[in-house]
């Protein structure tokens, strides 16, 4: 139970990797603060997380013994960043840890110069500005406290480039910028900010992910080959499970991890090591 007496907070909770991060952290003992945009964005060519899909999530987790909140959140708007944490932080009192997963993958799949503006806005806004709206809003307290760890989704994107996928691999190049910013800024404080870089995750059902499915479809790579395709450049041969990248994360929530700071750490089979 490493993380028994901790109240994390994780965005983008509704599904996938969101959804499995908070139930490893419900496992090892943490209280948890459920956010989510709960709704689709003009622009995303897929449906996002919805309300029903959070609070399975948070049922999930209770099941667990986890104390659960749930709240609708746009990580593109900082009064809506804001509130969530003043409601999470009314509800359980200080805020132990972060995990800022919300993201998106798609507008993709086209070469640089034909991403519109308001495409590559969108994705810098969610994927890279979303992180540190949520490090901006608790930054603060958990430095009065010398104490707090967040953790930033990033991808193998943000180690490595991906053609036709400019807008994403900016973003996620950024938010590696970030963390390593942000951890020298608060590790004066005991405030610590590390990456988790996932490689190719598989969509597991029961975690009703989809992010590998839409990468696919956004480089025409059909639904019923996708998962092939992706093995194939894979050295360990298979895919990253969700369950996977929440171990690590939990990782650097807990106090194993109380001296690492300002790094990155991979799970990508191996993809990111040629």
């Amino acid at each position: 139970m490493r993380l028994s007496g901790k109240t994390v907070v994780v965005t983008g909770a509704a599904r996938g990797l969101g959804r499995a991060t908070a139930e490893a952290c419900a496992a090892e003992g943490a209280d948890l603060a459920l956010l989510d945009l709960c709704d689709d964005l003009p622009g995303v060519p897929y449906p996002l997380g919805t309300a029903g899909q959070l609070e399975h999530t948070a049922e999930l987790c209770r099941k667990a013994g986890s104390a659960v909140l749930t709240a609708r959140c746009d990580v593109r708007d900082l009064r809506s960043v804001e509130e969530a944490v003043a409601l999470a932080e009314e509800r359980f009192g200080a805020l132990d840890g972060v995990v800022n997963n919300a993201g998106i993958a798609a507008p993709s799949g086209r070469p640089a110069h034909e991403i519109g503006e308001e495409e590559w806005a969108l994705m810098i806004d969610v994927d890279l500005s979303g992180a540190w709206r949520m490090i901006r809003s608790v930054g603060g307290a958990m430095s009065a406290r010398r104490s707090g760890s967040i953790v930033n989704i990033a991808s193998t994107a943000g180690l490595v480039g991906y053609r036709h996928f400019a807008g994403y691999v900016a973003a996620k190049h950024g938010l590696i910028g970030l963390t390593k910013a942000a951890a020298l800024d608060y590790a004066p404080r005991k405030v610590r900010v590390n990456a988790v870089c996932p490689g190719s995750v598989r969509d597991d059902p029961t975690a009703e992910g989809r992010m590998l499915a839409e990468i696919a479809r956004a480089l025409d790579v059909p639904v019923s080959e996708h998962e092939q395709e992706f093995v194939a450049a894979q050295p360990m041969n298979a895919l990253i499970e969700p369950a996977d990248v929440a171990a690590a994360v939990v990782y650097l929530l807990s106090d194993d991890a109380r001296q690492v700071t300002g790094t990155t750490l991979t799970v990508d089979g191996g993809f990111s090591a040629r």
